[in-house]
């Protein structure tokens, strides 16, 4: 009756939150780093160190809630 809807949607929300939202790949990080260095309109020397910082970079931890202290 009820309980399928409840349970599906459930499910839903758990695969939501599971989904990873860091680059996987390093083509799909180097997209990543340069959409960065397109939006700072970086062009030469300087877009080449940025993507090479870029992708040396590990990626940041994902933002979680923050627990008082």
């Amino acid at each position: 009756m009820l309980i399928r809807p409840v349970v599906a949607s459930g499910f839903f929300v758990i695969l939501i939150l599971a989904t990873p939202a860091v680059a996987l790949t390093a083509a799909e990080k180097m997209e990543t780093c340069k959409f960065g260095a397109d939006h700072q309109k970086l062009a030469g020397a300087a877009r080449k160190k940025f993507l090479a910082k870029c992708m040396a970079e590990a990626p940041a931890p994902a933002a979680g809630p923050k627990t008082q202290q």
